[in-house]
């Protein structure tokens, strides 16, 4: 098992190094194989938490720092309302709905429609709800990505960025989970191993980012939307 999720999260890694997202869906997906639900968030958001921050770190010339400061902002707000419901969750279908549609819309809309193109406080709460979002289902890249899909960012810009902020939506779900008794410890040996994994697999896929032009980018980061849009609606339709 540490084997197999070692090498899934390298390959997810590096999609996600290239294209920005796509990858922490990815070995979410592939992680309810091998890992029981109870444990699969707080693992994932370990691991993703790292991927991101490395893929931060690697890029940080390129983050928009207007985007990522009331980013934060937010989410930390989400993550406390996360905390009282996340005991009883509640029926998520009808959302993996409104996901799956604003994603849709964002990839093929009409030029004549705008762009989504938030400001200042409406960043903030992008944030709350990606806090909310993180600690419910896991993935917060469906979410966030399609923000991204606008003219005057460069694919650098739009990996930074976005990493940045998927940075914060990871980190709070440590002491989220903490504070609900999860032990970290008790599976140190597959943190650890999927942790490394994710590094080197970022480290490939941002050299191979370089090498993509512009146009493949956007072509590569609407294919992996639409993607994330249709297991949205894969799920909504087994768990009516």
């Amino acid at each position: 098992m540490l084997l197999l999720l070692s090498l899934s999260t390298i390959l997810t890694s590096m999609i996600s190094g290239i294209i920005g997202m796509g990858g922490g869906v990815l070995l979410l997906s592939i992680m309810t194989f091998f890992i029981d639900y109870t444990l699969l968030i707080p693992l994932h958001g370990i691991v993703q938490l790292v991927s991101n921050s490395s893929r931060t770190i690697y890029l940080r010339k390129n983050i928009r720092w207007d985007f990522f400061v009331p980013f934060i902002l937010g989410a930390p707000i989400g993550f406390v309302i996360a905390f009282f419901i996340l005991k009883e969750i509640s029926n998520t279908n009808y959302y993996y709905l409104l996901l799956s549609f604003f994603i849709l819309y964002a990839v093929f809309k009409p030029k004549k429609f705008p762009e989504f193109r938030l400001k200042g406080y409406q960043w903030s709460i992008l944030g709350l709800f990606s806090g909310i979002q993180g600690s419910l289902i896991g993935a917060t890249g469906p979410l966030i990505a399609p923000f991204y899909l606008r003219s005057d960012l460069k694919k650098e810009e739009i990996v930074a960025t976005k990493a940045a902020q998927q940075i914060a939506t990871h980190f709070l779900k440590i002491p989220l989970f903490l504070s609900l008794d999860f032990d970290y410890l008790k599976h140190i040996d597959l943190i650890t191993g999927m942790c490394i994994a994710a590094v080197l697999g970022t480290y490939l896929g941002v050299k191979l980012l370089g090498k993509v032009k512009e146009s493949a980018f956007k072509i590569l980061f609407k294919t992996f939307l639409l993607i994330a849009a249709f297991r949205l609606l894969y799920k909504f339709w087994v768990t009516l």
